[in-house]
């Protein structure tokens, strides 16, 4: 179930059912019409003392109120006697208020819990019935939630793998990329220099023969969940790059990417797409 997908006519719903569900312990007649069985000394009788009276008002719109959000929630309308049960509840809450009406109607004295009880049911139908159709009704009860000031991929409190915005820190293991450097001529933003065996740079990452001449290693991340896959051509991804952690990489392949994961496994990254260079 998605609660997100409430809507605010579902919000007036829920509220018109639990308001109608106080009213059943409220009085529903004056002292005046007060005859019988339903006639408490003690105190004003309630929808409780009458099961006719609570199962076609009170309860029946309780349920019509449940049937109606637990169809919104549902990724998958779900049917009862051939109708979604939305469709039920809608016509359940259009029977509690008319039951309501005439009741309090038929009555010489009707109660707080009978006039609560009829706006309630009157508002729960109201409700089921106009969010379809008016679009003030249909804004979603729970907005999306608000987006985050966007951050380097990998950034956080205490940074890890592949944090390439700061310096290197000893005792950090592989893959740590250390700091940005500034651009070089005839290099792309984000690119390192190539380092030499001597400059101790990450395995892997002089560019392997045959590749282009002006390709340099670097350190990039993936906007979404991308699979990488081996270099001997398989069908089969070998790992999975996730967004939030850098990848080093070490070839290109026309549009493709031969990328290092921390655990040094090496494949082609096929999708390089909206990656973010470090």
């Amino acid at each position: 179930m998605n609660i997100r997908s409430l809507t605010r006519g579902d919000g007036v719903v829920i509220g018109a059912a639990v308001l109608l569900f106080i009213a059943s312990f409220l009085s529903t007649y004056s002292a005046g019409d007060c005859v019988g069985k339903y006639c408490p000394q003690t105190s004003g009788p309630n929808a409780w003392d009458a099961l006719a009276l609570l199962m076609s008002v009170y309860l029946a719109g309780v349920i019509a109120a449940a049937l109606i959000v637990v169809a919104r929630a549902l990724p998958q309308p779900r049917k009862f006697a051939g109708l979604e049960i939305g469709q039920v509840g809608a016509s359940l809450a259009l029977f509690a208020a008319w039951t309501s009406f005439w009741t309090i109607i038929d009555s010489r004295g009707a109660g707080a819990g009978l006039i609560l009880g009829l706006i309630a049911a009157l508002v729960l139908a109201g409700g089921a019935l106009a969010t379809p159709l008016v679009p003030a009704l249909k804004v979603a009860l729970i907005g999306a939630p608000k987006p985050q000031a966007a951050a380097p991929y990998g950034a956080g409190p205490n940074p890890g793998y592949g944090y390439p915005g700061a310096q290197q820190q000893a005792g950090q293991g592989y893959g740590y990329p250390g700091g940005q450097q500034q651009p070089q001529a005839g290099q792309t933003y984000g690119q390192q220099a190539p380092a030499d065996a001597s400059a101790g740079g990450p395995a892997g990452a002089t560019p392997a023969a045959g590749g282009p001449a002006d390709f340099a290693p670097f350190w990039f991340a993936v906007p979404v969940a991308r699979p990488l896959y081996g270099e001997d051509g398989s069908p089969s991804p070998i790992a999975e790059l996730a967004p939030g952690t850098w990848y080093l990489a070490v070839e290109q392949r026309g549009q493709a990417l031969i990328a290092q994961t921390q655990d040094g496994r090496r494949g082609v990254l096929q999708d390089t797409t909206g990656i973010q260079r470090g």
